[in-house]
């Protein structure tokens, strides 16, 4: 079951997201906001695993709203407006719908996220390996050889001690598999293992011998990697 909440300064809005997420069975929608910053706060007090999220907000837009939340749920934009579908999947968006949107279209949005809550749920109760594929094979790599991960597109270099492993698939797809307690995005295009941090600075870390940069979205994912090591 995903726990959730909506967000919309339009209360029809949120009557459609309400109607909608009532007939999915494995989502639990928590509350609804007309008010942004009400929301914030319930969040600090009850955090959620996905966000319903209107963009176009008095005061804070949804995505400014996201880039202030510590600890970030899995969100899927709900908008009238196209044009920021790009940045919505810069700060990895499950989805992104356009209103209005039909129960079906709802529907396939929420199970996207369910896929990768599930993965997520899997990679940290258990194993110290994944499987990578690359080409027509499969690749069992130790997380514990695993330095970081860039993104090229459509494409993830995973970066191990001596050797690298290209693969299919986004930078969020990558993430789910990683378990969160040794791994931490950095960038939209990287992922750093904690271990193999070797220097912390403003702009950017070093990995292993390799300069990472850090996004102005990822500096408090940083700061977690610090606290950590005192």
């Amino acid at each position: 079951m995903l726990t959730a909440i909506a967000i919309d300064d339009e209360p029809l809005a949120l009557e459609v997201v309400q109607s909608h997420a009532s007939k999915v069975p494995f989502i639990d929608l928590k509350a609804s906001f007309a008010d942004a910053f009400k929301a914030m706060a319930y969040l600090q007090q009850e955090p959620v695993d996905l966000l319903f999220l209107d963009i176009k907000m008095p005061d804070i837009s949804g995505m400014e709203l996201m880039r202030c939340l510590n600890k970030k749920p899995m969100v899927i934009f709900t908008t009238a407006y196209s044009e920021h579908a790009v940045e919505s999947f810069e700060l990895d968006a499950v989805d992104y719908l356009l209103k209005p949107f039909s129960l079906v279209r709802f529907t396939k949005a929420c199970n996207k996220a369910n896929e990768l809550f599930l993965l997520r749920e899997n990679v940290n109760d258990k194993k110290n390996y994944l499987f990578i594929k690359t080409g027509y094979e499969q690749v069992r790599v130790n997380f514990e050889d695993i330095c970081y991960l860039e993104a090229t597109g459509n494409y993830v270099t995973f970066v191990l001690r001596d050797s690298t492993i290209l693969s299919r698939m986004t930078i969020t797809e990558a993430e789910a598999l990683l378990p969160t307690d040794q791994f931490i995005r950095v960038h939209r295009s990287f992922i750093a293992a904690h271990n193999k941090v070797q220097k912390i600075e403003r702009h950017q870390i070093n990995v292993n011998g390799a300069v990472l940069p850090v996004g102005s979205s990822y500096m408090q994912n940083v700061d977690l990697i610090s606290n950590r090591t005192k």
